[in-house]
């Protein structure tokens, strides 16, 4: 169960109140996420404003839950926190640092920057709390650092409601709580002014959606503070509530096609070359984060470009690439009837599974997939019903939350608790799409549930296990998630592991093989399984790359 929010003392900003501001900001988030995504027409139409902000603000929460529970790892509800185990310094720069790594589109990036100029002046502030002066320096880092982070500033966005907020709380003497309301005021009134400024909101009829986002998160630091609910509607307004959608418009006429966003690993002066270079190949530019780790969003026409200039910066990862094209046409498709999402560690494994008509979801060892990775695959696939198999159990959690917040836009989602890939493949095996949904769930849960699977792997280590000690470089081979075998070769190892898993019974074993398998393996463990059980069927299938050295199933 998810803690409550409690509101702190009026001049108590300290790490229980960024606790309950972060909880109270994802809710308003959730609560608003829709509207905001139909008023999004700037600066491209693509009606995902409201779900950036939400899924960066999603990133930002989990990783501060995370830090309150490694101070106080007794703790394992989040009910009772304990916030005195977390100072204000550690509480602001996990929220930061979660923002940065989950930032999503342009908003999201720029409330990302917002928050790190917040934790900027609060991390280097009192250990306990920060009081009103103190907050007010903080919004006003944070706006100064989010002109900075874009490439070519544009009044009537985002970055006009939060230099708003920064003048209005900086005006205000007294309490933090004044201070924040001072803020969400001064940000509501420059939020109702946007349609005057930017030619694309005042000809839509709509406010900022990025800046309507901001108000909503600046209410919730009220809130938090003062124990006080903001109104219902942010902002009143001719351009809220939100009457129509925009129609489905990828880009503005004549911009670029593609949305490229990565982390990158990278020094501070090669960030500055970076700019400079993204600056000439697109629009669009944000370039967030600092002390090593950055976020980088742009708009371009060659996405290999903007890629290559990351490479050449430092080291990139998390790369997306989004085609507008391909939204539009998503955006204006029907909807098909039902879809399986699947994650998958390989491209074999992913070139398998699409061949079988699932949206795939790659991931690789030590970089799983994210709430937000889960969703887009859900949104990808565009249909009224989506099966979702997570193959492993450390993504059930990931997998229940993207469920969840599908099943909120109107998708029928169900989770099958699939722990490996070839539990994964079994399930896909039994699809049918014309069966009735909870028919087909049934079927694909069974066929998954009656496959046991197995795994080779290599020790990093020395270390201890359920089959004893292994060294580094030891092949292990798990059963079912838990080491059973310890080995000195790949081939020895897994014809262990299958005696065993064929055990028990069987009628087809799965073999899947990764890129360090000798190329003999397939041929042996097929003759193997022949030799000893001769009413067993083999199918083998290459994982290809990122994938384990042999995944085994047996149904």
């Amino acid at each position: 169960m998810a803690h409550e929010p409690e509101p702190q003392p009026a001049d108590e900003f300290d790490a229980g109140a960024v606790r309950t501001w972060s909880a109270l900001a994802l809710a308003a988030l959730g609560r608003s996420r829709t509207d905001i995504d139909a008023i999004n027409v700037y600066p491209v139409a693509d009606a995902d404003t409201g779900t950036n902000l939400y899924l960066t603000a999603e990133s930002a929460d989990r990783a501060l839950t995370e830090a309150f529970a490694a101070a106080a790892p007794g703790v394992t509800d989040g009910t009772a926190p304990d916030t005195a185990a977390t100072s204000l310094p550690e509480a602001v720069r996990a929220y930061a640092h979660g923002a940065l790594i989950g930032a999503r589109g342009n908003s999201g990036t720029i409330l990302a920057q917002l928050l790190r100029g917040i934790a900027d002046v609060l991390a280097a502030g009192p250990a306990g709390h920060a009081p009103g002066p103190l907050l007010a320096q903080a919004l006003t880092r944070a706006a100064e650092e989010a002109y900075q982070a874009v490439a070519h500033p544009v009044e009537g966005t985002m970055l006009t409601v939060a230099a708003a907020a920064a003048r209005a709380a900086r005006a205000t003497p007294g309490t933090a709580a004044d201070v924040a309301r001072a803020a969400y005021d001064g940000a509501r009134a420059a939020l109702a002014e946007t349609p005057g400024q930017l030619a694309a909101l005042g000809k839509a009829g709509v406010v900022d959606a990025g800046g309507c986002g901001l108000v909503a998160v600046l209410g919730a630091l009220w809130q938090a503070l003062s124990g006080q609910e903001p109104e219902p509607e942010p902002v009143q307004g001719p351009a809220v509530p939100v009457e129509r959608v925009p129609e489905p418009c990828a880009q503005e006429e004549g911009g670029p096609g593609y949305e490229v966003v990565y982390l990158l690993e990278a020094a501070e002066e090669a960030v500055d070359r970076l700019r400079a270079a993204l600056d000439g190949l697109g629009d669009s530019l944000v370039v967030v984060g600092g002390d090593g780790l950055w976020n980088v969003h742009v708009h371009v026409d060659d996405p290999g470009a903007a890629v290559e200039a990351g490479v050449e910066a430092g080291r990139p990862h998390r790369i997306r690439i989004t085609h507008f094209g391909d939204e539009r046409r998503r955006a204006s498709a029907p909807r098909a009837q039902r879809a399986v999402v699947a994650v998958v560690h390989g491209e074999g494994l992913a070139a398998l599974c699409g061949e079988a008509g699932a949206t795939t979801v790659p991931a690789r060892a030590g970089e799983p997939p994210a709430v937000a990775d889960l969703l887009d695959a859900i949104r990808r696939a565009h249909a009224r019903e989506v099966v979702l198999l997570p193959g492993g159990a450390e993504l059930r959690a990931a997998a229940g939350a993207a469920a969840e917040q599908a099943r909120a836009d109107g998708v029928r989602v169900a989770v099958i608790p699939t722990r490996s890939a070839v539990q994964g493949l079994a399930a896909l095996a039994v699809h049918d799409p014309e069966a009735g949904f909870d028919e087909d769930v049934v079927a694909m849960t069974a066929a998954a549930g009656a496959t046991r699977y197995g795994e080779l792997a290599v020790a990093e280590r020395q270390s201890f296990t359920s089959a004893g000690i292994c060294q580094a470089g030891d092949v292990l081979g798990l059963i079912d998630g838990d080491v059973a075998v310890i080995g000195a070769g790949l081939p020895e190892t897994a014809e262990a592991v299958l005696e065993r898993m064929l055990g028990s019974g069987g009628e087809l074993v799965t073999l899947v093989l990764g890129p360090e398998a000798p190329e003999t393996l397939a041929a042996r463990l097929e003759a193997y399984v022949q030799q000893r059980h001769l009413a067993v069927d083999t199918v083998t299938y290459s994982g290809g790359r990122h994938s384990a050295p042999l995944l085994i199933g047996v149904e």
